[in-house]
């Protein structure tokens, strides 16, 4: 009776035979996806349990909303909560928009002909300078906030919305000139060169050649400036109040005074504080990891 020879692996380059079954790779495939799958799920649940929480206490009455009902659904769903927290952020709300755009685009613009100074169109001591921008990231707020204060009532700025555009400003421009001189250095040289021996200035150059070609910095640097405006806390606690200050501090008024009575609107206050960010990421997120990327490398 014949036998059938059992096939022998073909030896690889080094000489070393290679396995002819390649189950064995699918498996060890299949399973590392399963597991990245559960972690990613388990990490979901962790960061949607706070919101399940907020959603649907937030449509509780006021005996319904209790810490002890916290997972449980309403009894009764009612819209009252979101009618009392509307009535009571909504101005507030829109004084923040007026704060986190003026306060975003500005800081964004100064940051892109900052960056593009220091990386493109070199001068004497411009490392130094970028090093003194760079410092005031490192500065915590609470070092200098009483001088902060003691320095805009003596030059008479404003409380409110003017004082709290120009500090998200000035707060603004070591981050945003640290993104955009990065992204700038990825900029051929050769581009900025060619402007120059056409006759454009400095400014004509930034204009025509290197702002079209910033899209990608600019909305990374909108994105990040206006999250941090818009959940700022501590400059509204300095220098706004409950008349002319941001959703923030109208956000903690609300809860300092109806968490003790109704949960429900507490919670419905955060949901609508937090949902101009949560629709930004959400839109413009994809643009916001792209923008980051265009910079990470250099081309």
């Amino acid at each position: 009776m014949a036998t059938v020879a059992t096939p022998v692996p073909a030896p690889d380059v080094a000489g070393r035979p290679t396995d002819l079954r390649p189950d064995r790779g699918r498996s060890r495939y299949s399973t590392a996806r399963t597991l990245r799958y559960v972690a990613l799920l388990a990490g979901i649940v962790v960061v949607l349990v706070p919101v399940y929480v907020l959603f649907v206490t937030s449509f509780k009455g006021t005996g319904d909303a209790s810490p002890t009902r916290a997972w449980n659904l309403p009894q009764v769903w009612t819209m009252q909560n979101w009618q009392d927290a509307w009535t009571a952020l909504s101005p507030a709300l829109w004084r923040t928009f007026e704060v986190v755009i003026p306060a975003s685009i500005i800081s964004a613009v100064l940051g892109s002909m900052n960056g593009f100074v220091l990386s493109r169109w070199g001068f004497r001591g411009a490392n130094t300078v970028f090093a003194i921008i760079l410092f005031g990231m490192f500065i915590p707020y609470q070092a200098v906030m009483i001088p902060l204060l003691q320095i805009f009532l003596d030059a008479g700025i404003p409380n409110g919305v003017p004082s709290l555009i120009l500090l998200h400003i000035i707060y603004g421009i070591p981050i945003t000139t640290l993104i955009f001189r990065n992204y700038y250095q990825t900029i051929p040289h050769e581009l900025v060169e060619a402007a120059r021996v056409d006759g454009a200035g400095m400014l004509r150059t930034y204009a025509w050649v290197i702002l079209p070609i910033s899209v990608p910095s600019f909305v990374v640097v909108l994105i990040w400036q206006f999250t941090n405006a818009w959940n700022d806390f501590l400059f509204a606690v300095f220098f706004s109040n409950n008349q002319n200050g941001p959703i923030t501090l109208a956000l903690n008024n609300l809860a300092n005074g109806a968490m003790l009575q109704n949960y429900g609107v507490s919670m419905a206050g955060a949901l609508f504080a937090s949902l101009p960010t949560l629709l930004v990421y959400i839109l413009l997120g994809k643009y916001f990891v792209g923008g980051l990327m265009s910079g990470s490398v250099k081309g």
